[in-house]
């Protein structure tokens, strides 16, 4: 039975991953973790019995354990709770479904506990990847990847430890704004962009989507993962979400993942590597699928993916900058006080205005990302609805 503790489990991908433990009775939740959702983390608890819950603050966590009383259970809060959750002796692998930076420090501490990481967290790699992939060769812990294209690319490459593909073939449905001109898009609206054609997702990873920022991150998520140059990771437009992505290998032969549209596959591919689990989605019918298409990326219409390549080229803060500066620009799109389309040029001024630095420790990664929220947060209140 594997021992697993989840850290972000009233969100998208943490409730994804306990319908997956609800239906494979030989996986074990030792642990959750949420941010203010007391009602959810309470039902989770009654039907999972973990030995430790956190909430992220002090007050949810004091509301949570009146309400959790007649339970055995231990309920922390802050980063010192998730610090406890991800170090827990009891558990085997460490969830990082949690949203934003916060996700670092207990990954770092999970790896250095000798747990696997079963990683959703965008902002571990984006940020900090040089800093991680290296930590998890010399704590000889895995890094198993949820995001559907990272583990379609993981799957592939399955069973050649030595022969690294020569080029990354990583799939984007297109968003919402696919088809929409360059004007179009600049008069989308929030409630237009939150319409993802084909994933259900957390608010903001569905306005990373529509803004192709998600796509951005993952470049650089996989450049990390598979040790591969920027020029070697290729995005493709593929509207239909049947091929998750795929490799190519020096021989000319690509290998590419498909299946149903469903975070259910990778995530419990994730829980259960090397093994798979019984009927976690529903069975593709090629016969039903109908064609598949593929276009290449527009840079104009969609600017935040060609910035990836630049930052990334660039290197030292400049991944970080790039993150921190989105996260800013995504909550004040969703707070109704930025338009949309300025997502990228926030990105860009924020990239120009703000100092490259080295980055050797995670205090060096705080600091970048300080620097970019604060030249962010300026440059949103120039253009504020």
């Amino acid at each position: 039975m594997k021992k697993i503790a989840i850290l972000g489990s009233t969100g998208s991908i943490g409730t994804q991953t306990l319908e997956v433990i609800r239906e494979n009775k030989d996986i074990e939740v030792t642990g959750l973790a949420a941010g203010t959702n007391v009602d959810l983390l309470e039902k989770q608890i009654r039907e999972f019995q973990p030995k430790l819950v956190a909430m992220w603050t002090e007050e949810k966590a004091k509301e949570l354990k009146s309400r959790i009383r007649d339970l055995d259970v231990k309920v922390v809060s802050g980063m010192d709770g998730l610090l406890e959750i991800a170090t827990m002796e009891e558990s085997e692998i460490l969830v990082t479904a949690i949203v934003g930076m916060i996700g670092i420090r207990p990954t770092i501490a999970a790896m250095k506990a000798g747990k696997d990481i079963a990683l959703a967290n965008k902002e571990t790699l984006v940020t900090a990847g040089h800093i991680i992939m290296p930590l998890a060769e010399e704590c000889h812990v895995k890094i198993l990847p949820v995001d559907s294209e990272h583990s379609a690319i993981f799957q592939c490459i399955q069973g050649r430890p030595n022969q690294l593909p020569c080029r990354i073939v990583l799939t984007a449905s297109g968003g919402p704004f696919r088809t929409w001109t360059k004007e179009q898009i600049q008069s989308a609206t929030v409630e237009q962009a939150l319409r993802h054609p084909n994933w259900s997702m957390g608010r903001k990873i569905t306005i990373d989507s529509a803004s192709m920022v998600n796509k951005a991150l993952e470049v650089i998520e996989a450049r990390h993962l598979f040790g591969l140059a920027p020029e070697k990771i290729q995005v493709v437009i593929h509207p239909q979400s049947i091929i998750h992505s795929g490799v190519e290998f020096a021989d000319g032969a690509t290998l590419v993942q498909m299946g149903q549209p469903d975070m259910r596959v990778p995530i419990a591919y994730a829980m259960s590597y090397p093994e798979r689990l019984d009927n976690v989605a529903p069975r593709l019918d090629l016969t039903q699928v109908g064609p598949l298409t593929f276009e290449q990326p527009d840079f104009e219409r969609f600017p935040a993916l060609k910035l990836a390549y630049q930052v990334l080229e660039t290197g030292g803060s400049a991944p970080v900058l790039l993150n921190g500066a989105n996260e800013i620009a995504v909550e004040r799109v969703l707070a109704h006080r930025l338009p949309f389309w300025r997502i990228a040029p926030l990105l860009e001024e924020t990239l120009s205005r703000v100092p490259q630095t080295g980055i050797t420790c995670v205090e060096d990664v705080y600091a970048a990302d300080r620097a970019a929220r604060k030249a962010a947060e300026e440059i949103a209140a120039r253009w504020a609805i």
